[in-house]
Order: C-alpha cells, then structure tokens, then sequence
C-alpha cells in the first residue's frame, strides 16, 4: 500500500483531531518547507527516520533502448535518502 497526501491528512486528522482543512494545510506547508530546503541544496536530517541530501550526478553514456543508439545523458540532481538505525531497526523489527 502507498501512503498519498491524503492519507497523511486523514492521519493527522484522526490522531491530533485537528480540522480537514487545517490538516491539509499542514501538510502542504511541510512540503513546501521540503522542496524550498532541496532547491537551495539544504540536507535535510530527521532524528529516528533519517537524512535527505539532493546529490549530483555527472554527465554519463546511456543508450536508447529502442533503438540501442548511444547517447550522453546530461548532468542531473537526485534527492537520496538514507535511513536511520532507529527506523531500519522498526522496517527490520529486530527483537
């Protein structure tokens, strides 16, 4: 199962019983906060879920797969994740 924004306004919803709409605005202001802190290449480091770095990528050889022509694919950013001990431990329910 997939968790969609919607899912996490209905959780907050549920849990902290704060309004629909000031759940949703919650969770579009956190998000927000997200992309502005990737665009100006900011890590992002939550305590006990893990760390957010955007990462550069250099200019690399591909090749079409339809048809097998080589090319160069262009230097690009990607957002990598790493977990935390605390949370790989939960996904991994080490006892």
């Amino acid at each position: 199962m997939t968790l969609t924004k919607a899912d996490l306004i209905d959780c907050i919803y549920n849990q902290v019983e704060l309004a629909k709409t000031k759940s949703a605005q919650l969770v579009d202001s956190l998000l927000e906060i997200l992309k502005k802190t990737f665009e100006n290449g900011e890590d992002i480091v939550i305590s006990g879920f893990g760390k957010f770095w955007v990462k550069t990528k250099r200019e690399r050889r591909g090749r079409n797969p339809v048809t097998g022509e080589d090319l160069m694919l262009a230097p690009r950013k990607v957002i990598v994740f790493i977990c935390s001990g605390v949370l790989r431990d939960k996904v991994n329910r080490k006892r």
